[in-house]
Parts: structure tokens; C-alpha cells; sequence
């Protein structure tokens, strides 16, 4: 990150945040910036990942449980991604955290990748710590949809328009792409 770190908030805050960071937006950006700092260093992902997670959780920058817990959505009852039942456990996989992790089996295998039981604790998605790496780590290794951010970004020219694949196909792809445009400014 070349702009310091004050002159990166005063961007962000006037260019996204209608000139004003509550406190927890900005524990929510020093973590994704710190988490991704000691383990990455191509700025144009650290903005899409910061776009992301801007749109995700609706501005807040701190993990949040879907807006309607699922409702209207298969992943919002009990059944697999196969549409087949489950039983045990007895929570709904609706989307939690800075990424809106969704699905049994996403719960189930992000959980093993990050050595957190997931399944069986799904509300640990809205610690801080593990949706900061769920959501790095995530877009990073592509294991939303198998599209990671390295097929966007680490080529001759980025693309944050299709990023929006490794997250949710092409749905508010444009929009997203313009809260990356601010992120990348602040940061370089």
C-alpha cells in the first residue's frame, strides 16, 4: 500500500462512505488490510476483496447474517446442494459473514480448509477473524466457484467486471466493480 494509511481512510470515507467511518467499518477494513498483508501483496485483489466485502455486508465492512436468513432460497431450508434433505446438524446454511458463505457442503469444506468445525457452528462466520480469512482465503483459492482472483487480476489487464464470478456469478457486477475502482485509488 503506497498511500498511507490516513490518506487511504479520508478516500474511502469520502468516495464510498458518504464522509463518515463508524468505528467498526474501520476495524473491519484494518483487518481484511491486515490479514491480507502478511500473506498477499497485488493491491488491485486487496481492492476487489474490499469491494466485495463492501457490497456483501451492505457497508457495515463486519461479518453480518443474510438480510431474510435464507428465505426463498433452497440453502434457506434444510437440503443439501443436490436438493436432498438433511437432518443433522439442525441449522440452515444461509449466507453469514463478510462473503455470505451459503450451502451445508460450503459450511462444510470452507470449515476443514480453515481447521474450524463450520457444520456444526455456522455463527462463526460472524467472528471477525474467521470470515476475514474465510474471505481472503476464499477469493484467493477460489473456492466459492472455483474462479479465483488471480484469473482476474494477475494477468495483462484486470477485470474486476467478471470477478464478480468467483462470488455470485455476474449478479451486481458493474456496481461492485465501481466500489473497486474507489478501493484501488485509496490504495495506490
Amino acid at each position: 500500500m503506497s498511500a498511507n494509511i490516513k490518506q487511504f481512510f479520508d478516500s474511502v470515507r469520502s468516495g464510498l462512505f458518504e464522509g463518515r467511518l463508524t468505528q467498526a467499518q474501520v476495524q473491519g477494513i484494518e483487518a481484511i488490510l491486515t490479514y491480507y498483508k502478511v500473506r498477499y501483496s497485488d493491491l488491485e485483489s486487496l481492492a476487489y476483496i474490499l469491494a466485495t466485502a463492501y457490497h456483501e455486508t451492505a457497508r457495515t465492512m463486519q461479518p453480518v447474517r443474510e438480510f431474510g436468513r435464507g428465505k426463498g432460497y433452497d440453502y434457506g431450508r434444510q437440503l443439501r446442494m443436490d436438493r436432498q434433505p438433511y437432518t443433522t446438524p439442525k441449522h440452515i446454511y444461509y449466507g453469514r459473514g463478510l462473503v455470505q458463505l451459503t450451502w451445508y457442503e460450503n459450511y462444510q469444506r470452507t470449515g476443514k480448509l480453515i481447521g474450524q468445525d463450520l457444520l456444526n457452528n455456522p455463527d462463526l462466520m460472524l467472528q471477525l477473524d474467521v470470515s476475514v480469512k474465510v474471505l481472503v482465503e476464499g477469493m484467493v483459492g477460489g473456492w466459492f466457484t472455483g474462479k479465483k482472483l488471480a484469473d482476474y487480476f494477475l494477468g495483462p489487464k484486470a477485470d474486476p467486471y467478471n470477478a464478480r464470478r468467483i462470488i455470485n456469478g455476474l449478479d451486481k457486477a458493474q456496481l461492485i466493480a465501481s466500489y473497486y475502482t474507489v478501493f484501488l485509488d485509496a490504495l495506490t
